[in-house]
């Protein structure tokens, strides 16, 4: 058994080039959001949901993304939204949102 039920990785990867990042899309912030409300949610924890920040997850071209796993449930989303409906539907309920999927 797993120490957290799910872990997320949410890719906040900064390309100071100019190419395309999750950054620039607001990941970031959309990621501190998703950590205060899963805390909010008394989800965090042992046994519970773990939000972390990650480097580059190679897939900006299709973001901002984050990955869910014990699943590897890979997501884009854009903005609160999208990410209250992750949380409530997989995170908390275990059903994947089919919408918000990256190929």
């Amino acid at each position: 058994m797993s120490y957290f039920k799910r872990h997320v990785f949410f890719c906040i990867n900064r390309r100071e080039s100019g190419e395309i990042c999750c950054a620039a899309r607001g990941s970031e912030a959309m990621q501190a959001y998703a950590k205060d409300k899963i805390k909010a949610l008394r989800r965090s924890g042992p046994g519970g949901v773990r939000i972390n920040r990650s480097g580059c997850l190679d897939r900006c071209d299709l973001g901002p993304c984050l990955v869910v796993y014990p699943e590897a449930v890979w997501y884009t989303y854009i903005d609160e939204k999208d990410i209250d409906e992750i949380i409530d539907s997989h995170l908390v309920h275990g059903r994947v949102v089919e919408r918000l999927l990256l190929p």
